[in-house]
């Protein structure tokens, strides 16, 4: 069974719920009705495609008429969308390959930047406004100590690895070795100059 349909439809009532509920973002929606965004993510075998209407978003596995923009980037890059500055950094480090009219992405990702995107919003009408403030706290903490171990990891390995199991060589083996290499080369190129000078007698 192909999870693609629970994919796209659990993204698409997401991408509706978030982007046209608000009332204050109907201008910005508006610059994309009509228009089809064709997201390629490494990660997947199939395209997410957005169809934008005046009201709503379609999230389509499978297109086959052509679309205003097509862009290329891996799961990782797609928050990054948020933050409409750094597109054209995202286009030149190629996270970002952006194929048709480059308007459109950048109209997306305006549009992302200016939903809410706080979790308590939507768990309110559950759990009532003071819970879902505490459980969107709690997820923030979560996250932050979660990014926090990760960094720690990715420091504790990297120091195991050049100090303790001695795989890698540390910063300053690493000055060392490319100094010493240089003053080989320049013991060499004297060493030839002078050979050069002894022949040339």
């Amino acid at each position: 069974m192909t999870l693609t349909p629970l994919i796209t439809g659990a993204l698409e009532t997401a991408l509706n719920r978030v982007l046209y509920r608000d009332r204050s973002l109907k201008a910005a929606r508006q610059r994309l009705a009509g228009k089809v965004l064709l997201l390629r993510l490494q990660e997947l075998d199939f395209p997410l495609v957005l169809v934008f209407s005046e009201t709503r978003l379609d999230v389509l596995g499978d297109w086959q008429d052509s679309s205003d923009c097509s862009v290329s980037l891996r799961l990782s890059t797609l928050p990054k969308l948020r933050d409409r500055q750094q597109l054209t950094g995202l286009i030149r480090s190629g996270e970002l390959n952006v194929e048709g009219d480059l308007q459109v992405v950048q109209q997306f990702s305006a549009l992302m930047d200016l939903a809410e995107l706080d979790p308590a919003e939507y768990l309110a009408p559950w759990t009532g406004d003071i819970a879902a403030q505490g459980i969107s706290q709690a997820g923030r903490r979560a996250l932050a100590f979660a990014q926090q171990q990760v960094t720690r990891r990715q420091d504790y390995l990297s120091q195991v690895v050049t100090e303790e199991w001695r795989l890698a060589p540390g910063a300053l083996e690493l000055a060392w070795f490319a100094e010493e290499v240089e003053a080989m080369e320049r013991s060499l190129n004297a060493f030839e100059a002078r050979l050069a000078q002894r022949e040339a007698k």
